[in-house]
């Protein structure tokens, strides 16, 4: 199952969960209806009072009372979720690993992550830490790619190879690369809605346990404090309908997703002993400690869906499961019946400092497309030139205010606007003014394709910043791109993915309006116009030549050669304007889009680097991944210190 039908998948999970959902509230509001009306009754008269004695509008206040605590419980807890990926993170009890950590477990953790990233062409992701979990745990979590975390417990820090630590990551990114982030993170709040009820009637049991009390009725002998009492135990055990349908929905929703991520981590990784080691790990952790993927943390029931491993016992033997058994993950992955594994705590000296990271795996994206034999290969030479990431430049994209310069630096032109951009500079930005002409240099001096994934090894610092200095960074952007009065390619891609990145609307949901790329026409002629037009340029055929191929790939729209715009029509805001549009496709049109676009670009593997990084920016702006033909334009370099 590629990207966009599991995306597509997710979108009808959803219909479901509603109905489940709904079935929960229906479920809850029946109990508690059922309980109230009990609970009158043997106040009154003891169970003899028929259904004229109840006061009028009972049934309703109950439901009304009841529904409005689902509902704020849902709205509530959705807003405490508003930040996505960094929320969750925290509700774990994650602390965040700054990207300038010296740490040698978690430098090792960064880099493993940041390679992922790189080869995937997603932003990096920032790292959390759960400092206090010794099991062998991980999770992803966000509302879209732009915004996630990834989140790994200390025990697998310590008790984890290199390769099982890559495993695991990889099994996280799928859940990134895959979609289904924005539905678990939905689900949490969806599920503390009907599970509020238990919460509530823990405090009546509190309240009507305390001094207070009166008698209501003398003749009845019924003190109000044992009817709140007995309401409130009667409302905890209701809850429970609650945990029931929660732990029903996320077993619906979890199972098939953990096989899709094992197999998607084994593919990313060309190691099936990453993320199988991994897991053997797990199990033999938990046959001699008892400890395994077990999450102590309180919020780990809310969280079990997001785990790579189940936080908690399963309940009824597995029937509620969050998790397929561990045993049959083992088999799937490896074929057969395998042995668990020790995993005893690693020195850290097992950790080289100063680690360089290793050769990035080739990660296919779900587009029709066989990864090559070695992800390294230089173009013509067999062997991939390997250029270290120089240490200014490292230590640059791991602070949140060196990263603006990097930023900056990358927009620095070399013509007559380099000294009105570095007059823009010391006016907005004077301490980093300084230091981004050498930056620049420094930046010059890597190979043009190191352009994008370098910005893309930024992300994390940047998304540290707060809104209001994300903003002016974006506004220093425009800046500095209006300082000659045009807009060059290179310069359009990186505003596209810093602005898709760093908006603050970058991690909010965005609507789908469209199913067919045919509600699109005018979008359609504008994206394939302007990647023809870069193609031609870039050593491809004929701009409309390439345009009519690229249409042919759109269905039945009805393109021809002759509706290729002239290079002079196509203008930032209408190409922004067309990407906001195509963003808003259903995930299954969006692959047409971006098979299209590829066909406009010539076919070519690897594509050439000036129409690769305007694919890049397209696919960040509809938050798709990026074809493999595509990613090969930027292996041909090495990452890392020496």
């Amino acid at each position: 199952m590629n990207f966009f039908e599991q995306q597509d998948h997710a979108r009808r999970q959803t219909r479901t969960l509603i109905v489940l959902f709904t079935l929960a509230v229906i479920a809850i509001v029946a109990a508690v209806n059922v309980a109230m009306a009990l609970i009158w009754s043997w106040t009154q008269s003891g169970y003899a009072a028929g259904l004229h004695a109840y006061p009028r509008g009972f049934f309703f206040t109950n439901t009304a009372v009841t529904l409005a605590l689902i509902a704020a419980g849902t709205l509530i807890e959705t807003f405490n979720l508003r930040d996505g990926g960094d929320a969750v993170a925290k509700m774990a009890g994650g602390r965040l690993i700054p990207p300038s950590s010296t740490d040698l477990r978690e430098r090792r953790l960064l880099n493993v992550v940041e390679e992922m990233a790189l080869a995937s062409g997603i932003a990096c992701p920032k790292v959390y830490l759960l400092d206090r979990e010794d099991a062998i745990n991980a999770f992803a979590a966000g509302y879209n790619q732009n915004e996630a975390v990834v989140a790994v417990t200390q025990g697998a820090l310590a008790r984890l190879t290199r390769d099982e630590l890559q495993g695991v990551i990889g099994h996280e990114f799928s859940h990134i690369l895959n979609g289904d982030m924005r539905l678990n993170v939905r689900l949490i709040g969806l599920l503390f809605g009907i599970q509020m009820i238990a919460g509530f009637g823990q405090h009546l049991m509190n309240f009507g346990s305390s001094t207070w009390s009166f008698r209501d009725r003398d003749d009845k002998g019924t003190s109000a404090r044992g009817a709140l009492f007995a309401s409130g135990l009667a409302l905890f055990a209701i809850g429970y309908i609650g945990i029931f349908f929660g732990r029903l929905i996320k077993a619906a929703v979890s199972r098939q997703r953990e096989f899709l991520a094992d197999a998607s981590a084994v593919q990313f990784t060309r190691n099936p002993d990453g993320i199988g080691g991994a897991l053997r790990k797990i199990g033999g952790l938990s046959r001699t400690m008892e400890l395994g993927s077990r999450i102590h943390h309180p919020n780990a029931e809310q969280l079990s869906h997001l785990f790579l491993g189940a936080p908690r016992t399963n309940l009824i033997g597995g029937f509620l499961a969050t998790h397929p058994p561990l045993e049959e993950r083992l088999r799937r992955i490896y074929g057969r019946r395998i042995d668990l594994l020790d995993a005893p705590e690693l020195p850290p000296e097992q950790v080289p400092q100063g680690e360089t990271l290793p050769d990035i795996p080739y990660v296919a994206s779900g587009f029709a497309a066989a990864a090559p034999a070695s992800p390294w290969l230089a173009f013509g030479s067999g062997e991939a030139e390997r250029i270290p990431l120089p240490s200014d430049i490292d230590s640059a994209v791991r602070d949140p205010q060196s990263a603006c310069a990097v930023v900056h630096a990358l927009l620095l032109g070399s013509g007559p606007e380099r000294d009105t951009q570095i007059a823009i500079l010391e006016k907005e930005v004077p301490r980093q003014a300084a230091f981004v002409p050498a930056l620049a240099k420094a930046i010059g001096r890597l190979p043009k394709s190191a352009r994008l994934p370098l910005l893309d090894l930024a992300m994390p610092a940047l998304r540290q910043l707060p809104d209001a200095e994300r903003t002016h960074l974006l506004a220093i952007a425009d800046k500095l791109i209006a300082a000659d009065n045009k807009l060059t390619l290179s310069e359009f891609v990186l505003q596209t993915v810093l602005a898709r990145r760093l908006d603050a609307r970058a991690g909010r949901a965005t609507p789908i309006r469209y199913d067919r790329l045919d509600a699109l026409r005018g979008e359609c002629i504008s994206l394939l116009s302007l990647v023809a037009h870069v193609a031609a340029q870039d050593g491809g055929a004929d701009a409309r030549q390439l345009f009519a191929v690229g249409a042919a790939r759109c269905g039945d729209l009805g393109l021809t050669a002759g509706d290729l715009q002239p290079v002079e029509a196509l203008d930032y805001g209408q190409v922004k304007a067309a990407l906001d549009q195509a963003h808003q496709l259903a995930p299954l049109a969006k692959p047409a889009l971006v098979k299209a676009l590829l066909a406009a670009a010539g076919d070519r593997d690897p594509v050439p680097l000036a129409s690769a990084d305007l694919l890049r920016a397209i696919c960040a702006a509809l938050d798709a991944p990026i074809p493999p033909s595509v990613a090969m334009t930027y292996t041909s370099f090495h990452w890392g210190q020496t």
